[in-house]
């Protein structure tokens, strides 16, 4: 009876940690296939965006990857949108994500604390609408001032996960689709500012 008693404490004690560490597991072979394998083009760099490329969302099972890519894109994803993926770092600062003009097309880019496994803000149709914007993502203890006309997104990790998603209606629709996620992109908010500098002098 004792035996069975511990057996049965392993078990749940066993099945609640693998409740409560598998998606910051998932997260952790998702940062991997990202910085280090990549999806296609090589490894993404870090505080930059990449857009899933059209073949690979065309045919996710025989598009040509070169050696050592990752296909973690391309298996159990929607087959209605494309994927943009990064991982950020903001201890060196804010970064600016920009989004094009979507015209009314459905798209979002969920932004995920990777230490939580918590989605803590969205940009997208649903929450900020389809015109062209732009947005400050600053880490925790950031005090700078924001631009007018931008909105800022608040991080109490420096890490954060990207993944965004753009609504491809149908094989006609693709290039379209592609070209806009193509269009969201993230620049360092210090560059931005002395660019902005430099033009006003």
């Amino acid at each position: 009876m004792g035996h069975l008693l511990i057996f049965g404490a392993v078990c749940i004690t066993t099945w609640f940690l693998v409740i409560a560490f598998w998606p910051r597991m998932m997260l952790s072979v998702y940062k991997r296939a990202l910085l280090v394998k990549g999806f296609g083009d090589g490894p993404v760099p870090i505080n930059t965006l990449y857009t899933q490329p059209q073949a690979l969302f065309a045919d996710p099972v025989h598009a040509a990857l070169p050696p050592g890519s990752s296909r973690l894109m391309s298996y159990g994803t929607n087959r209605d949108t494309l994927y943009v993926c990064g991982w950020l770092d903001l201890r060196k600062g804010p970064l600016i994500l920009h989004v094009p003009d979507m015209a009314g097309r459905y798209y979002s880019v969920q932004f995920t604390d990777p230490s939580k496994n918590v989605n803590f803000a969205y940009v997208g149709k649903r929450t900020t609408g389809t015109e062209a914007g732009d947005f400050l993502i600053s880490g925790p203890g950031w005090k700078g001032a924001v631009q007018r006309g931008m909105t800022q997104i608040s991080s109490l990790n420096n890490s954060v996960a990207v993944i965004g998603r753009v609504f491809v209606a149908d094989d006609r629709d693709l290039p379209t689709a592609h070209a806009l996620a193509r269009q969201i992109h993230l620049v360092p908010f210090a560059g931005r500012q002395s660019s902005q500098q430099a033009w006003a002098g």
